[in-house]
């Protein structure tokens, strides 16, 4: 069964779920509106979308230091109270994206984050790019809109796939937890550093160590 506009909707009325998960829960579970309330809920992703909008002031400061302090991440996680910031599986998920960030250097939270100058100048050069390929200028903005959606990918932590589970993006992970716990969480900030960062040194991919110990 096709999944339409409208189904989307209803689905996203009835479980408070955002566009792109209510369509994968249509689209997974054939269409089948109570199926796909019970895969979001299976999902924990339900519930996890209302609770988003509330206040998380409280939380962790954590680091994370690649063997050898070669590669060190501090971020900054927010819940909603003290209590819940104590929880261990809420600090195991704060610690995961530390380390994600240590291996796929992303340059912001998420995509509200991306500076418009640099949107715009990415949306230039992806946009000369289709030009240059010889790509019919009527698609041309469909491949730019697909090519941008790559760059937050690689560029935002959020949209980012988990490197221990790419079957899910951190934003999907962060979701999980929500439900799990029953406390909104943010993540605010961080800062990764890498020794000798913008020095002239031998070539070295940290990023691909920091992979091969998590995995």
């Amino acid at each position: 069964m096709a999944v339409t506009v409208d189904m989307i909707k209803e689905l996203r009325e009835k479980t408070g779920s955002g566009m792109m998960d209510c369509k994968k829960a249509l689209t997974e579970t054939s269409g089948d509106m109570e199926k796909a309330i019970i895969w979001l809920r299976e999902k924990g992703i339900s519930s996890a979308d209302k609770k988003m909008t509330r206040i998380a002031a409280e939380g962790i400061v954590d680091a994370y230091i690649h063997a050898g302090g070669r590669v060190g991440v501090l971020i900054e996680v927010n819940i909603e109270t003290d209590f819940a910031a104590k929880n261990e599986d809420f600090r195991k998920m704060v610690r995961d994206i530390a380390m994600q960030v240590a291996a796929m250097k992303p340059l912001w939270v998420s995509k509200a984050e991306v500076p418009a100058d640099a949107l715009e100048k990415e949306r230039e050069i992806v946009r000369n790019q289709a030009l240059n390929e010889g790509k019919p200028e009527k698609i041309v903005d469909k491949i730019v809109e697909g090519r941008l959606s790559k760059f937050y990918e690689e560029n935002c932590l959020l949209e980012q796939p988990f490197v221990k589970d790419d079957s899910k993006t951190i934003g999907t992970l962060v979701k999980e937890m929500i439900a799990t716990i029953g406390e909104n969480i943010t993540v605010r900030r961080f800062v990764r550093f890498e020794m000798g960062e913008g020095l002239q040194k031998k070539e070295e991919n940290f990023a691909d160590e920091v992979m091969k110990q998590i995995k």
